[in-house]
């Protein structure tokens, strides 16, 4: 199994150098492909870094929509993902057709979609958020405007309650956040008294009401790296990112937060159908490609490019109406 294991490793690093290829890994990837990756984490950070890359090919080991992410903001670069198949229920959640009549029936609002969909729904966007940059684009939506949010439910009331902003929300969620039970928890707590709770906000209400630290995968990292008062943390989020903080903290105790029931579905299904084998078969066949039509790539782009230059603090136009770009 190990020479099994160091041959893989040693063929990926052999068909990365011949293709100059770039390895993108997400913190919900397994600890395997996350050591292999020239970069690990959040979709914030992956698209930043998938954007700023000079390398001809960039592999993300993640789910699809992320490497439509890198694709739409780097169209002449070859994107390739270990396995087509790995989608998102948050893309499930949120067709084109039913979240365009959503759109269409208040053309005057903004309206802001979690990177966590399609290309098709960034191209009737008008800007998309992650985790990581959601409060500092609502914050920067001017007052007078209403928004739409979509279509991660749990972030956006979030977000809405935090920043006081009213929103009018997509009801659709991540199926892995939603599964973290609210009364394992508060028995979890009381087995680990000391212990911090932190959480990603994709989860439901009564987690985060017994979270001191909520934030994006990167956020609740950092906690982890930077907290050396507490060494104990109950983590509410998809078990990959244990992997990381770990490495930064092997003195500390990691513990998921609990989803009801004994099953281990609080584990993203779609993230660990990524294998080191199917990243070797990716990089030696250049397949599967990850493509966006022409025209969605024209407008998803403009809401991906708001994105990024709000997270950079710089202004940006904002549309007096929306326009149906009739993509189909």
């Amino acid at each position: 199994m190990a020479s099994h294991l160091f041959d893989l490793k040693k063929e990926i690093a052999e068909l990365k150098a011949q293709h100059g290829a770039l390895i993108l890994a997400h913190f919900y990837e397994d600890g395997a492909i996350q050591d292999i990756a020239d970069h690990v984490g959040d979709s914030l950070a992956l698209a930043q870094w998938g954007e700023k890359a000079k390398n001809p090919v960039v592999l993300m080991a993640g789910v699809v929509f992320m490497a439509e992410s890198v694709k739409l903001l780097s169209p002449e670069k070859k994107v390739l993902v270990p396995d087509l198949a790995a989608g998102c229920s948050l893309v499930d959640h949120s067709p084109y057709a039913k979240y365009l009549a959503w759109r269409l029936a208040k053309p005057e609002a903004l309206c802001l979609t979690y990177v966590n969909s399609s290309a098709e729904v960034k191209a009737i966007t008008d800007v998309c958020v992650t985790s990581s940059n959601v409060e500092k684009i609502v914050a920067a939506i001017p007052k007078d405007r209403e928004i739409l949010f979509g279509p991660d439910r749990n972030l956006g009331r979030y977000v809405a309650k935090k920043l006081g902003r009213e929103m009018t929300i997509w009801p659709g969620a991540c199926e892995v956040h939603v599964l973290f039970s609210e009364r394992r928890l508060q028995e979890l707590r009381l087995k680990y008294p000391n212990a911090l709770v932190i959480a990603h906000p994709e989860c439901d209400d009564g987690i985060l009401a017994q979270a001191q630290v909520i934030g994006s995968t990167s956020r609740l990292l950092e906690e982890v790296k930077n907290n050396k008062v507490v060494s104990q943390f109950i983590v509410a989020t998809e078990n990959g990112i244990l992997h990381q903080m770990q490495k930064a903290r092997p003195d500390a105790t990691l513990i998921q937060a609990p989803a009801e029931g004994s099953c281990a579905c609080n584990e993203c299904p779609f993230m660990k159908m990524n294998t080191l084998e199917k990243i070797r078969n990716a990089l030696r066949d250049l397949s599967p490609e990850v493509s966006v039509p022409t025209h969605i790539q024209k407008h998803a782009r403009v809401s991906l490019d708001r994105m990024m230059a709000l997270t950079d603090g710089r202004a940006v136009d904002w549309p007096d109406r929306f326009k149906d770009p009739k993509l189909f």
